[in-house]
């Protein structure tokens, strides 16, 4: 039985777009306030309403009324009215809210091990000298049986690798403090951006974003207002997503509707200020996964912010309004004009600046994957609530998810960092304060007086162990368990002096 086409907007006859062609991948784009998040907001309910899951960042925090029946904006109205849309039904959509940060939705979480080394070390810019490094660490790690979980974990091992260099040296290879200094401060930035969060267990599993509920795909909402201020960790998250989704996916071939698709609102942000060897990834990830049955929309103000290569790729155009008021302006214009079949009855180049908000250029891929003639074409309105849940309106629909608790709580378990600490700590032990014996009995003391001695006693062994920490602080190793042993010791010496 053949897939329904998706209907989502109105020329001189319904525009539609074929399922079957969705994971050719798409471009929404045009200049703010031309209506390019309603078109996505129509594009994702669609495909929702066929059984196909969606994947999307929210990076103005205003998507998540795609849960609630729509029919509260004056506008919506409007546009019902003047496209005759008659009863024009209104209804929420399911859908589960993400964050890394875990404070509007579910934690996302990956291991430092499942990430890998390549990925890893395109995420970080490594040349191959610095690569070559990091892939030895993780085999070092694998055969030594030391998990690598979380950000500490890998910094650990790096540290320690620095530290038994001739050992590394003997069965992997040569490693420098240079090199690991340079994988360390690449780490550094990272976390800097917050990627402490996304590191670390329970790992998500991404079956969860390929669910159906009641006939309707799942619109997997990822919280990024925040998230979209780190970039980095912005393009790292996406791109082991996508990464984890094309390598867990079998090859589909030609299907009559795809398996996931996933919006990218603000593209650019993908692609700003990422190392070359990252954008690259991306590419290549975009180009190959379509072959899984998985689609890919970019939205975005301009074709220009987007890689030539990643734009090759995109069959389905829609195309809101460009204001062009300065050479280069009107030069991107006419790019975008020339990427569109041009139809005989209008000039693209002239038209793409005067769409009304609403209206757009659109040209698919028909259902021989031949770019149609572009039309002007007035989008249709959303069935859900424009409006943004409020505060409580969220926590009602988290609380009601089946994932309700099950990556809320972080689990540190045992990993490379905990046993690299136990095995420089047996290397560097901590010895026990001399006992004197003392000369001669003496009648007990007051309490005042034994609150003195207690005192005394954890002064002198937080010196001692201080000392030792001294000691070893000169290492890497050792600076990273002295900071764990000092919090202990400035614990206790408090308590004691309490």
């Amino acid at each position: 039985m053949a897939v329904t086409p998706l209907v989502f907007g109105r020329s001189h006859a319904d525009v539609k777009l074929d399922p079957a062609m969705a994971n050719r991948h798409g471009l929404i784009t045009g200049s703010t306030g031309t209506g390019k998040t309603v078109t996505l907001r129509v594009l994702v309910e669609l495909f929702s309403s066929i059984g196909v899951p969606v994947f999307l960042p929210d990076i103005k925090g205003d998507l998540s009324g795609l849960t609630r029946p729509g029919g509260d904006s004056t506008k919506v109205i409007e546009r019902i009215q003047k496209m005759n849309l008659g009863q024009f039904p209104f209804e929420g959509y399911p859908a589960v809210f993400w964050d890394i940060f875990g404070i509007s939705g579910h934690p996302v979480r990956t291991t430092i091990s499942d990430m890998g080394p390549l990925l890893l070390s395109r995420i970080l810019g490594l040349n191959d000298t610095q690569s070559g490094v990091l892939t030895m660490i993780f085999k070092y790690a694998d055969e030594k049986g030391l998990l690598l979980l979380d950000l500490k974990d890998l910094r650990a091992i790096l540290a320690y690798s620095s530290e038994h260099a001739d050992e590394f040296k003997a069965a992997y290879g040569n490693i420098t403090p240079a090199t690991t200094g340079a994988i360390q401060r690449g780490l550094l930035t990272l976390e800097e951006q917050g990627a402490d969060r996304f590191f670390g267990e329970p790992a998500l599993d991404v079956a969860e974003i390929r669910k159906v509920r009641d006939g309707k795909g799942i619109i997997n909402l990822l919280a990024a207002d925040r998230l979209f201020q780190s970039p980095t960790l912005y393009s790292t998250f996406l791109l082991w997503l996508l990464s984890e989704i094309y390598e867990g996916l079998p090859e589909s071939g030609d299907l009559e509707k795809p398996k996931l698709v996933f919006f990218f609102d603000e593209a650019h942000l993908l692609f700003k200020d990422a190392p070359k060897p990252l954008e690259d990834k991306i590419v290549q990830i975009v180009r190959l996964i379509r072959s899984k049955g998985v689609g890919v929309f970019f939205i975005t103000q301009s074709p220009s912010d987007l890689p030539d290569e990643v734009l090759g790729q995109l069959g389905n155009k829609i195309e809101h309004a460009l204001r062009a008021t300065t050479p280069k302006e009107m030069k991107a214009v006419r790019t975008v004009a020339l990427s569109l079949r041009p139809n005989p009855e209008f000039n693209t180049e002239k038209i793409i600046t005067e769409l009304a908000i609403g209206e757009a250029l659109v040209s698919l891929l028909d259902s021989e994957g031949i770019p149609t003639i572009v039309e002007r074409t007035v989008i249709y309105p959303p069935h859900s609530r424009l409006l943004p849940l409020s505060p409580d309106e969220r926590a009602e629909e988290m609380k009601k998810s089946e994932l309700s608790g099950k990556y809320n709580t972080t689990i540190d378990r045992e990993s490379a960092y905990e046993r690299l600490s136990a095995r420089a700590a047996a290397e560097n032990p901590v010895k026990e304060p001399e006992k004197t014996k003392p000369t001669k009995k003496t009648a007990p003391q007051s309490t005042g007086t034994t609150t003195h001695t207690k005192k005394s006693q954890a002064s002198s062994s937080g010196e001692e162990i201080i000392s030792v920490i001294a000691k070893t602080a000169a290492s890497p190793i050792g600076r990273q368990i002295g900071k764990e042993i000092m919090r202990g010791v400035l614990g206790s010496l408090t308590k004691g002096m309490k």
